[in-house]
């Protein structure tokens, strides 16, 4: 049986553990060797995930601190698996006894009873945002070996319910100052100030990740199945929330004409080919064309809420429910790091398949 908890072809990394169990973590394999590598390196990504840091964020107490059992020696990749554990620590099972024998609107309990004939409804299990954690300390690798490689990846909270930054307020600096992830210094203020009408309403809402991806070379990727475009819509798609992606223009390119749709072409002083516009979101044909990837993704409201709603229990009966315990009104500000560390594992992932492409690298691989 494929259990799917595994993605990538030659930089991989497989998830585990639930949300209530012990602990949850990750096994990355195919890093190559001699990447220096420190369970610091991990945290500073895991910090920024992890929950109860303001009131837009759940409040389970959780450190969230990485322990590297493995695949490190003297403070570099031994270029064997890597496997990385976090403990859950605040789990308050007892949240979710009620809602044992019922289906919760919008989450995945009926879909896993379909599936296994039984499920962990203890905050969800493998369904449960927390798995995220595995796939941040894994994407925590490929960005430290994408630095290495001039590959730099950050990501931001776009939109919240209808809150939309504008390009021209971008702040990068921002992003990393802001409980809401959001590089626009006005957005903030309207989005915080719709997220406290949410709670009040004890409803929840949606929003929209952005991330750029810059320094991939021309040419990476595959024309066929494997494109970056398709890999990458894998990755930021199997995030459990995710219910839209996009590149480039996305949905707005089937309203544009192709004269205004396509990116021309030029050689600039120094004789380099450029785009003069970027429509394409840095990929032509399934390929990375040098100029930086752009992509989007769509996330839904959080389905856990304190409204009343009608949903269906296992003996049959339709029934009224409110759900308890501690949720987050809005998912997007904790997984814009959730977004970079997919997109990571993926480019890192396609640049070494992409080695393979061309005797010349081969052979100035083997025979320098």
């Amino acid at each position: 049986m494929a259990a799917g908890s595994t993605i990538g072809t030659l930089f991989k990394i497989t998830t585990w553990g639930e949300s209530h169990g012990k602990a949850v973590g990750v096994v990355v394999d195919g890093c190559p060797a001699g990447l220096a590598l420190s369970e610091e390196d991990i945290q500073v990504y895991l910090d920024r995930r992890k929950p109860g840091q303001s009131k837009f964020t759940t409040q389970r107490k959780e450190s969230d601190q990485v322990e590297i059992l493995s695949g490190v020696f003297e403070g570099k990749t031994t270029g064997t698996p890597i496997s990385m554990l976090v403990y859950n620590k605040d789990q308050r099972s007892k949240d979710y006894s009620e809602i044992a024998s019922m289906y919760r609107p919008g989450h995945a309990d009926y879909t896993f009873d379909a599936k296994f004939d039984f499920r962990d409804y203890r905050g969800g299990g493998r369904s449960s945002a927390r798995e995220t954690i595995a796939r941040v300390a894994g994407g925590a690798v490929a960005m430290k070996a994408l630095k290495e490689l001039g590959v730099d990846i950050f990501a931001y909270t776009k939109s919240i319910g209808s809150v939309q930054c504008k390009d021209e307020n971008f702040d990068r600096t921002f992003i990393g100052e802001n409980r809401l992830a959001m590089p626009d210094r006005d957005a903030v203020k309207e989005a915080e100030a719709y997220l406290e009408t949410m709670m009040e309403q004890k409803d929840s809402s949606g929003g929209i990740v952005e991330c750029q991806i810059h320094g991939i070379p021309a040419g990476v990727g595959e024309p066929v199945f494997d494109k970056l475009s398709a890999s990458l819509a894998k990755g930021i798609g199997s995030i459990g929330a995710v219910k839209g992606f996009e590149i480039g223009e996305g949905f707005l390119a089937a309203i544009r004409n192709g004269s205004t749709n396509n990116d021309q072409f030029y050689y600039d002083e120094e004789g380099k080919l450029q785009k003069a516009t970027n429509h394409a979101g840095g990929i032509l044909g399934g390929m990375s064309d040098g100029s930086p990837v752009v992509l989007r993704a769509a996330f839904k409201p959080t389905p856990s809420i304190a409204k009343m709603q009608k949903t269906v229990n296992q003996k049959g009966e339709n029934i009224e429910t409110s759900i308890k315990g501690r949720h987050d009104p809005i998912v997007v500000p904790r997984a814009v790091v959730v977004v970079e560390a997919m997109a990571a594992v993926t480019v890192l992932d396609m640049m070494l398949v992409s080695m393979t492409s061309r005797i010349d690298k081969v052979k100035a691989f083997f025979l320098s």
